[in-house]
């Protein structure tokens, strides 16, 4: 055996089972110099930690030949121990000191002779030599608790940098590349647990403390004197234990409560290799205590797969801080109020808004398992780091998919760290479906979060879907929490993932559907629904107008909104009447709208974007002085509409901001509705009152009666022709496709129905078809161009005031013929007219008026001439929007056409449409 084997083998085997079989030490001892002492001479080092007597015993093989003289000279070993002034040596003893003598003293010497001759091979100590110790007392505290469960709680060890003088090693230049490849090999094995060695330390700059310079790693130094070969080995070799040391503190950080369960998954996963890593290195120590054999070489070709392992971990963490801000500040990370729903969300559950809660973005959830997807996808050229990645990827997405099966398969979710896919909006409820008019229920209290797992990517609206129409049918009671989840994916790689999705998608599809028509009668519900607001078969609504004509005829703040709803429930309960065997006549309310129809439609339209070039001289009409009109000259006739209550879930299709297309549609048919009473009131009393009657001999007041009963015929059949177009051609055809599809029938192109099952609907589908029904009757109804509304609006506001007026031309008639000025059959009318004493008969309504004719005649000539006007104006316009935006409207085009005279449509051209 080689002298350095010599050296290393019975010492360094001591030493080496000395260090394992007790607590490491964080800080290292120092070594001993190389003094030859007389045989039983013992060196006792007198530090704080212990000064009991330290024996070495030789082993028989050693007492003859060679190692004889090798044993002879460790056993006369003697330490030098620099102090700042003095050295404390003692040699070994063959006998114990006895315990009535007490301690022994050791003699101090001057610095000034640490280097003189001390090799007398029978130095005995006297007690005149006095004992001078070190001050080096290292000790550990108790970090206190964090977050994480499993971070360590021991304080860091006192850096080498602060080790007194007397206790450093000796230098490196000083021993043969043997004895150094030896303190070499016992030093690795200290850094790769992140611990310094007696050679090996860390670099000046680093400090333990900072939990940043933690994360990054910590450079290594080895002293200067390390032969080059094995200092270029060792510098590759350290690069593993400061990724060691990064990760280990990455694992303690990532593992606090803020940072969610998919990082608490990969840190758990990490936790897993580091153990490994830990056994490896327990077999590469003991390797070193029992094999000569094993070198820096060796080592070297051992911890080459673990190495480029903990380097990949390496990466990864360093990207999973950096998205953290935790290494450095991120700007793009800053994010203090862009998220404002979820700052109010925190608001409304009483939480706080902690400084640094919004200033730093936290990667987790499906970030991380997005950054472990892409990394993956990175590295699919090395099979290593491809298992790693894929074994880190499946664990760390165990709890995001438990996660994902519960929202898929219960409509739950349980996401205590806001990580999931999908992001829920507690402050939101059902209750408030009533006053909803912005589909935020639906919309916005589950939505879809910005960190989308790839996996995810291609089926997160099926996710979305699937667990939204669950949590409806949950609600509803139809779904049962407690039943166990079996056969589902555990992770994304499971063969079984995407079918998993597609089929609880399916089944959610097909529960909420089912729950939707057949449970709670959606067909019949919408069959209702029609009645009311879109008067089909509405012989209870001619009643009930009868019945409350003249309430409705006050002005909107004297209705009796009570007497109204009275007359309502009368009239919905006669026998015989559609409504009476409707089983939701009890939803249906009276309301009175506190704005005018035109009013509010104008300020829609423009919010929407449909007047966009609404600046020209055409929008100019008249109708803009009935836009700004006062709103609290309404009669209850132009304020009445209904309010409709439906039941959760059916509020889901059917909700408030639905119901409000319901009843615009209902107040414009109302109001065309109103209008053709009023012109059918106009046309009894032409053929009923005598004035209107009696044959005149004045021709021309016979001929302006003719025109009178013409301009009140064609102001009818536009009423009627309009009001056939809106219900007959606009609603109808469009309502029997939207029963189709909530039936489940397929339409060809023609609207025509063709009996087959469509399997494949979907809830949201079914309220867009919903929805897109309403839009489509207010648009091909004209209620959604601002310039077909304004002219709509003002012909049906010359109708109105003509057929008002009727009863004023009805009393002046009495006047402006001669042959009627004071007969007894004038004067009888104009007593029903007048009947009260406080309002007694004019006079000038009982004598002849000449000049009465032609003030009728003036009259009756701007009815005509503002008629014709904005008929024609909308026959022009009708026949352009039929050709650029809707093409139904040239039905109604040919339809009123007939209503207008040749000279009308020029006219309206004159004006330069």
């Amino acid at each position: 055996m080689s002298s350095s084997d010599a050296v290393r083998g019975p010492a360094h085997s001591a030493r080496r089972t000395a260090a394992t079989s007790g607590a490491r030490p964080r800080v290292p001892s120092s070594r001993l110099d190389d003094l030859h002492l007389d045989s039983g001479g013992e060196v006792r080092p007198s530090d704080s930690a212990s000064n009991a007597p330290h024996r070495r015993h030789l082993s028989e093989s050693h007492k003859a030949g060679s190692s004889q003289r090798i044993s002879r000279e460790r056993r006369l070993e003697r330490t030098s121990i620099t102090i700042n002034d003095s050295v404390q040596i003692r040699t070994r003893s063959t006998t114990k000191p006895s315990a009535v003598e007490g301690p022994s003293e050791w003699p101090t010497i001057p610095r000034g002779n640490v280097e003189a001759d001390y090799h007398e091979k029978d130095h005995i100590p006297t007690k005149s030599e006095k004992k001078v110790l070190p001050l080096w007392a290292p000790s550990a505290t108790i970090i206190g608790h964090t977050t994480a469960p499993l971070a360590g709680r021991i304080s860091f060890p006192i850096r080498s940098s602060f080790l007194p003088q007397a206790l450093e090693p000796t230098p490196l230049k000083q021993l043969s590349s043997d004895v150094q490849e030896s303190a070499v090999l016992d030093d690795l094995l200290f850094a790769f647990m992140g611990y310094e060695g007696q050679y090996v330390r860390f670099s000046k700059g680093y400090d333990p403390t900072v939990e940043k310079e933690r994360l990054v790693g910590p450079g290594f130094e080895i002293l200067p004197g390390l032969d080059p070969s094995l200092q270029d080995l060792s510098t590759t070799m350290l690069k593993m234990a400061s990724n060691y040391i990064a990760v280990e503190a990455f694992v303690e950080v990532q593992s606090r409560e803020e940072f969610g369960m998919v990082n608490h998954a990969l840190c758990a996963s990490i936790r897993k290799l580091l153990k490994e890593y830990m056994v490896l290195i327990a077999q590469m120590e003991y390797q070193l205590t029992t094999n000569a054999s094993f070198t820096l070489h060796v080592l070297h070709l051992h911890i080459l797969p673990t190495s480029h392992m903990l380097s990949q971990v390496y990466t990864l963490a360093q990207e999973l801080l950096r998205k953290n801000s935790l290494l450095e500040e991120d700007l793009d990370s800053i994010d203090d109020f862009d998220d404002v729903d979820n700052i109010l969300e925190q608001l409304r559950e009483g939480g706080e808004l902690a400084p640094g809660g919004m200033s730093r973005k936290l990667c987790k959830g499906g970030s991380v398992l997005r950054l472990l997807t892409e990394r993956l996808s990175y590295m699919s050229g090395d099979p290593a780091a491809r298992e790693l990645l894929e074994g880190l990827l499946r664990d760390s997405s165990k709890p995001y998919m438990a996660m994902l099966n519960e929202w898929l398969h219960h409509g739950g979710i349980k996401d205590p760290h806001s990580e999931f896919l999908i992001k829920e909006q507690r402050s939101i409820k059902r209750d408030r479906l009533e006053e909803d008019f912005t589909d935020e229920y639906w919309e916005k209290r589950y939505t879809i979060r910005d960190d989308v797992p790839p996996q995810l990517e291609g089926v997160k609206d099926k996710v979305l879907l699937a667990g939204k129409y669950l949590n409806v049918v949950r609600e509803c009671g139809g779904v049962d929490m407690s039943t166990e989840m079996r056969d589902v994916p555990k992770s994304f790689d499971d063969p079984q993932f995407l079918q998993n999705v597609n089929s609880a998608y399916a089944h959610a599809n097909s529960s909420l559907l089912n729950l939707l028509v057949t449970t709670h009668a959606l067909p019949a519900r919408l069959r209702s629904m029609k009645h009311y607001f879109f008067l089909d078969r509405s012989d209870f609504f001619s009643y009930f107008l009868y019945l409350s004509n003249s309430e409705l005829k006050k002005q909107v703040k004297e209705v009796n909104v009570s007497k109204l709803q009275s007359l309502l429930d009368l009239v919905l309960r006669q026998p015989g009447s559609v409504a009476a065997q409707d089983p939701f006549k009890e939803d249906v309310k009276i309301h009175m709208n506190a704005q005018y129809l035109t009013k509010f439609l104008m300020g829609v339209v423009n919010v929407r974007g449909y007047d966009q070039d609404g600046n020209d001289d055409y929008n100019r009409t008249p109708v803009a002085q009935l836009v700004t009109e006062d709103d609290s000259k309404m009669t209850g006739f132009e304020a009445l509409e209904f309010k409709y209550s439906v039941p959760f879930p059916l509020s889901l299709v059917i909700s408030s901001k639905t119901v409000v297309r319901y009843q615009i549609l209902f107040r414009y048919l109302l109001s065309m509705r109103h209008l053709e009473g009023l012109l059918i009131s106009s046309w009894e009393d032409h053929n009923k009152i005598m004035t209107w009657t009696h044959k005149s001999g004045n021709q021309k007041l016979e001929m302006w009666k003719r025109r009178t009963w013409t301009l009140r015929a064609r102001m009818l059949n536009f009423v009627q022709q309009f009001t056939y177009y809106c219900t007959s051609e606009v609603i109808e055809p469009n309502w029997q496709i939207l029963m189709a599809k909530v039936n489940g029938n397929k339409n060809d192109s023609n609207g025509a129905q063709t009996g087959e099952q469509k399997v494949n609907r979907t809830v949201d589908e079914l309220m867009e078809d919903h929805v897109d029904f309403l839009d489509t009757c207010l648009k091909e109804c004209m209620l959604m161009n601002s310039k077909l509304l304004r002219i709509h609006a003002k012909l049906m506001s010359c109708c109105t005031f003509f057929a008002i007026n009727t009863s004023s031309f009805s009393r002046t008639l009495c006047s402006a013929d001669a042959s009627l000025a004071g007969s007894a059959g004038a004067l009888a009318y104009l007593a029903t007219r007048y009947p009260s004493s406080r309002h007694p008969i004019p006079d000038h309504l009982k004598t002849y008026d000449p000049e009465g004719l032609s003030k009728m005649s003036e009259l009756l000539d701007k009815y005509e001439e503002n008629f014709n006007r904005h008929l024609a104006l909308l026959l022009d316009a009708l026949d352009y929007y039929a050709a650029t935006e809707t093409v139904a409207l040239g039905r109604l085009c040919a339809q009123l056409s007939m209503t207008g005279d040749k000279g009308s449509g020029e006219d309206g051209r004159k004006h330069g449409f």
